[in-house]
This record gives C-alpha cells, structure tokens and sequence, in this order.
C-alpha cells in the first residue's frame, strides 16, 4: 500500500531523506522512528505529497503521488502532529466539510458524523465552533474528519500527543481495528511503548537514511539486545542514546 523508492529530499545542502527504500503491506501497523531531525515529519510530507521529491518515487495504494496526486490522496488520511481545524466552523460542520470534500454520501455523513463525536466524547460540543476547543480536542476531531472518509492509507504524525488517557486508549484500539480490516498505518512517534505495543514492524531513521528495519526481534538481533530489551534499548543502542544514559549515572 505504500511503496518507496529511492527517495531523496534535500534543503539547501542538507539531505533530509537520503535515498530511502520502503515497502508498507496492507494491514501493518509500521512504526517510523528516530530522533529529532531524522527526517521522519519529511518523510511523510513526501508521502501525502505536501513535498515533491528530489529524485525517488512514493505509490499509495498503487497511485503514483506526483503523477496521480489526486487518487493517490483519496486514498490517505494524514493526522500530522499539530492538528489544522477552521476555526469559524463549529465540529459537526468541520466533518461535514471534509466528508464534502471527500465524496462521501449525504446518507453516509449523517450516520457516521455522530457515531465519530460520540467515540470521542464531543456530542455535547459538536455545535461549538472549533477556537473554543482545547488542543486535545482538536486532535481528536482531526482523528474524527480523518475517519470520516475510511481511507486505505493512515498515515500519523505523533498521534497520541495531546490526548487524555482515555482518548489514547480509543485511539490505539482504532488503529488496531482498523489494521485487521486492511488499513495499513503509518505511524511516526516518539513514544516507543506505543511503537512497542502497536507496530508490527519499525524503521529506525538516522540523519535521513533508514539504519534498521524489521521487527523488534530482528532490531534486538541488529543491536546484539538480549530478549529482555524493549524497543527503547534497542533504540538508545542504535542511535547512540546509551552516552546520555551512562552520563546520568554520575550526576
């Protein structure tokens, strides 16, 4: 569903995605990780097409994103870390929006629209205009207007930030629904439990170039981890974090 082929995007002469290869299936929760400035938000920009590559090619659900733009973005959903809402719309009238904009029947809407404020705990707020909503309940209505058109491709750019633990926990339950029915996920976060739990496999970015691959026994195999080691040890001991570690003790 998503398939990458020697990406490259550079700014000035930095290169922020060096000629990366990626393959998503679908129905994988995959896992995009790194550390700040990996080029992992780069990464999905190019993949939703809000940045045209260097060189390289990214397909979403077999449409070519340059070429096919249009079918490629009909096909994704994209929840970036900070959520973009109009604030003069109230919440019910933002789904109505986007179901508009992605084609969605009428019939569909009225069904669906209060199904999605109900999982979220935003019935009582789906008359308020959005300015009046705190951040989290942005997030979640950026969730909701995501769902609304049921695409292929999800792809999430720190999704669980902002949100309550409740909320988190309908979230994390929803992409894992939604992967069983065929939706592939593309997750980018900082919180690795949650990569730990969720993703079935991870790529580990270092300065734009994807340095690990696979899933967390394999990443365990790679950083030489013992079984006992969680995503966050194989991480630090991939990315060289295990200094700071070690610099902690002393204090």
């Amino acid at each position: 569903m998503i398939e990458i082929r020697g990406l490259v995007k550079r700014f000035g002469d930095l290169t922020a995605v060096d000629r990366l290869d990626l393959t998503v299936p679908a129905g994988e929760i995959f896992g995009f990780l790194g550390p700040n400035g990996a080029g992992k938000t780069t990464t999905v920009k190019l993949i939703t097409g809000l940045l045209k590559p260097d060189a390289g090619s990214v397909r979403v659900a077999g449409f070519d994103v340059a070429s096919q733009t249009l079918q490629a973005k009909r096909a994704l959903g994209l929840i970036p870390d900070e959520p973009f809402v109009y604030p003069k719309l109230s919440g019910a009238e933002y789904l109505r929006f986007i179901g508009e904009l992605y084609g969605v029947p009428l019939s569909e809407q009225k069904r669906r629209i209060p199904e999605l404020l109900s999982l979220f705990e935003l019935t009582d707020w789906g008359g308020e205009l959005l300015e009046s909503y705190s951040h989290g309940m942005r997030q979640k209505i950026a969730i909701a207007a995501v769902l609304l058109h049921e695409p292929k491709v999800l792809v999430l750019d720190e999704p669980i930030v902002g949100l309550d633990p409740k909320s988190a926990r309908v979230v994390k339950e929803l992409l894992r629904t939604l992967a069983r029915r065929g939706t592939t996920v593309f997750m980018c976060t900082h919180i690795l439990e949650i990569a730990e739990k969720l993703c079935a496999r991870v790529g580990i970015m270092i300065s734009g170039r994807l340095t690990a691959l696979g899933t967390l026994d394999e990443l365990q195999a790679k950083a030489k981890a013992s079984g006992s080691q969680g995503l966050e040890d194989v991480f630090l001991s991939l990315t060289g974090g295990h200094e700071y570690a070690s610099l902690l003790r002393h204090l």
